[in-house]
């Protein structure tokens, strides 16, 4: 691997603070950056100035929008401007003669940076990390002043525009900004790749960047450590020549032994430590956490850690209402335990484009496997442009690269055509940077080229067509060939599941098929010329606030009984919803179970067995339950039980009565940091009496909020079917928030949130 290939990393990824070296302070310092940032708006003339007056400008944190919109119906051009943000910071005096740094983690979508009047350049991109160096301009003396500005406009000569997309990107300094301090010669990135791990001889190779040169402090060394926590499990050294840090290093960590393999089950995560050590002691210190993991696609499906694995995943758009992509760690976390333990999939493909961290590391956490891919949709731009998403591949690689969650690099533009020279470049940049991935390259066209090592492909159509490739991977269907919102007819509502079954049984038919992404996991907003006409597509199996729709009651039954035991109707139960009448038609049941009890306003309809005849390849094929002809007079509860064995395991029932009965109120978390940046979703949900959905329930709820928080989202809030969403942000103080929601016939409901309190900012 070149210098060249192996720099320029992604710093923003290592928040780790050093241990103190013996005798002397550790030489790395990173501190956050993301509160008592001041925001102006468009930017003006002069912003970027020292001495300019900020003091009309609002503070803020980070992450942060340029502007809040509603959650649908809104136009993007609301947030298409040139945004100024300002930092005022001093530097700790004791660190003086070391260099200096300032790390974006991602600003949407080009981002310039001035320290002091000093303008330092642009970066164009809106989902991949970059740094700047402010050494030279920094004063350690007194004030500093960081301006940032950000180009939010649909610039054609940045990925992924130049064409239409189907999604919309937003705006602002949207992901976390730190401050790097570090020594004259330090640590830049590391990659620790684990090299066959079914073997006895596996190992770690480790590939350490050093940037600058070693002066005074030469000859330098180079100490790896794997640990578990505390546990120090093997250790490697590396004599450094006095020419020092203009190269890559690379130290092997052999003799290994037994570790635990990461897998879905049981991911397992380990620790390796980099030092830097010169004549006068320790200068740097960077770590990183991996996973021990064979993950291959074969011509016979994929495999983990040499077991056969079908992959059963659902696309994921980063973006959230209010606020776009600008959500703090424990909101992109949740998207990963959504995917994971609610619809329960085993694999997210990050659409389209680098995602996250927070939502990476999440990943790593529970065992989620992840096929990320660079930016763009169906657009490719002159060479320019292409050096730029060649660029992308590069940034998105060095980033995530020790995630083993991350089993597959997308080095194709989503759904574009065929461009040999542009894609053997991706394909070479990435095999070179790691070859321990294979590639994929999502497309359209079964006829199209095949550069990448695995055949990633969006189809449609049911059947699926036979692939002639090898290694296959369905990347996405449904979706927008069929839009379902939850307030549709029980036709569509129950077509809408059966359509993802359906794909799902036939990629279970054949070893061939490695497996599916469905399109997709959530609602997301759109531009004007997609979607429903109010800003949103409507293709997730949940919506935009993340609540489930009956389609996901697909994805969850599919698990295993002794995670869960699962019943959801893939219906609403109603009697006069369909074309005709007398009830909901022949419907289906997805659930885990072994069999179903149906009764109807008390007494037993129906005895089912699971639909394994028509669903042969699917781990848990639905039921299907009759309901038509039902008499109107009395109309009744639906009651459904499932058994396993002679087991009564699980029971639902759902009102027949056609009232709505409650409101609940449901926080994702009871805890937050009082930092200002934290936040949970807050679910609002209209419910039968026995807690089932009421799909037209709707009217506003009106809610009012006490304490340390504010609310991030529309107040009062519209239902529509049955459900919405905000999010509640904390402060920068301590103490509880009590949230109370009203609603005009159901009355009023309140929870409680404890903020914590927490560090204020280094500098």
């Amino acid at each position: 691997m070149h210098r060249r290939d192996f720099l320029k990393a992604a710093a923003v990824a290592v928040a780790v603070l050093p241990a103190e070296a013996a005798g002397e302070p550790a030489q790395r310092r990173v501190f956050s950056m993301n509160r008592n940032w001041l925001f102006g708006g468009k930017a003006v003339a002069g912003a970027a100035s020292p001495d300019f007056n900020d003091r009309h400008f609002q503070r803020v944190t980070i992450p942060h929008t340029n502007v809040v919109l509603p959650w649908h119906s809104f136009d993007d051009k609301d947030y298409q401007f040139v945004s100024i943000y300002r930092r005022h910071f001093r530097l700790p005096r004791e660190l003086q003669g070391r260099r200096v740094f300032v790390d974006f983690a991602g600003a949407m979508t080009a981002t310039t940076v001035t320290i002091n009047g000093k303008r330092l350049g642009e970066y164009r991109g809106g989902y991949t990390p970059f740094s700047f160096e402010l050494t030279p301009s920094v004063n350690w003396s007194g004030n500093n002043v960081l301006a940032v500005e950000v180009d939010s406009t649909e610039r054609a000569d940045i990925p992924p525009f130049g064409g239409n997309i189907d999604y919309l990107t937003f705006g602002g300094l949207y992901r976390e900004v730190s401050l790097r301090i570090v020594p004259e010669i330090f640590i830049d990135n590391v990659f620790a790749k684990p090299v066959d791990v079914m073997s006895p001889d596996r190992k770690v190779d480790v590939q350490v960047g050093l940037n600058g040169a070693a002066g005074a402090n030469a000859p330098l060394t180079l100490t790896v450590e794997l640990r578990d926590g505390d546990r120090l499990l093997k250790l490697a050294t590396q004599e450094i020549g006095a020419g020092g840090g203009a190269d890559f290093q690379d130290v092997a960590l052999t003799g290994i032994g037994n570790v635990d393999l990461w897998d879905l089950d049981h991911p397992r995560m380990y620790q390796v430590v980099v030092k830097l050590s010169g004549s006068k002691g320790t200068l740097d210190e960077y770590s990183v956490r991996i996973g021990f993991r064979e993950a291959t696609f074969t011509p016979e499906g994929f495999r983990l850690n040499g077991k056969h694995l079908k992959l059963r995943g659902l696309n994921r758009h980063q973006t959230f209402p209010y606020v776009g992509g600008a959500m703090p760690a424990r909101v992109q976390r949740r998207d990963a335990l959504i995917l994971k333990k609610e619809l329960k999939c085993n694999l997210v493909r990050t659409s389209h484009y680098p995602q996250s961290p927070h939502f990476l590391d999440a990943c790593d956490d529970i065992g989620l496997l992840v096929f990320e891919e660079i930016p763009g949709w169906q657009h490719i731009g002159e060479n320019p442009w292409q050096d730029i998403a060649l660029r992308n591949v590069g940034e998105m690689i060095r980033r995530d690269w020790n995630h083993p969650s991350i089993i597959l690099w997308g080095v194709r533009i989503n759904e574009s055509r065929d461009n040999h020279d542009f894609y053997t470049r991706t394909n070479e940049l990435a095999r070179r940077l790691d070859d321990s991935r294979q590639t994929g390259g999502v497309r359209y066209n079964y006829a199209s080229e095949m550069l990448e090592d695995v055949f990633t492909m969006n189809d449609f159509g049911f059947p699926l067509q036979q692939p002639n490739q090898l290694r296959y991977l369905n990347t996405e269907f449904v979706g927008h060939t069929y839009s379902t919102k939850r307030t549709d007819n029980v036709e569509r509502i129950a077509e809408h599941g059966l359509r993802h079954a359906r794909v799902h049984n036939q990629l279970g038919s054949s070893d061939r098929y490695a497996g599916g992404i469905g399109w997709c996991a959530f609602d997301y907003n759109t531009h004007g010329n997609f979607g429903s006409g109010d800003r949103i597509c409507y293709h997730g199996v949940s919506d935009i606030f993340r609540i489930p729709k009956p389609a996901a009651g697909f994805y969850r039954s599919q698990c295993d009984p002794g995670e869960e035991v699962v019943i959801e109707p893939g219906f609403n139960w109603a009697s006069g919803d369909r074309s005709g009448a007398g009830g909901p038609g022949r419907v289906p049941i997805w659930s885990n179970c072994e069999r179903l009890k149906v009764y109807l306003d008390g007494k037993l309809r129906s005895e089912l067995r699971p639909d394994a005849k028509t669903f042969a390849h699917l781990v848990h094929p639905p039921f299907f339950v009759d309901l038509s002809g039902l008499p109107l007079n009395p109309w009744g509860d639906l009651k459904i039980e499932g058994y396993i064995g002679e087991k009564l395991a699980i029971a639902k029932t759902y009102s027949g009565r056609g009232v709505d009965a409650q409101l609940h109120l449901e926080p994702d978390d009871t805890e937050l940091d009082g930092d200002g940046i934290d936040a949970t979703r807050l679910i609002l949900r209209v419910t039968d009496e026995y807690g089932g959905p009421r799909q037209f329930a709707s009217g506003a709820v009106a809610l009012s909020i006490e304490g340390p928080g504010e609310i991030v989202g529309e107040n009062p809030f519209g239902l529509v079917g049955g459900v919405g969403a905000v999010w509640i942000k904390s402060k920068e103080a301590a103490g509880t928030v009590s949230v109370t929601a009203r609603h005009a016939v159901l009355g009023s409901k309140s929870v409680t949130i404890r903020v914590r309190q927490v560090a204020a900012e280094g500098v």
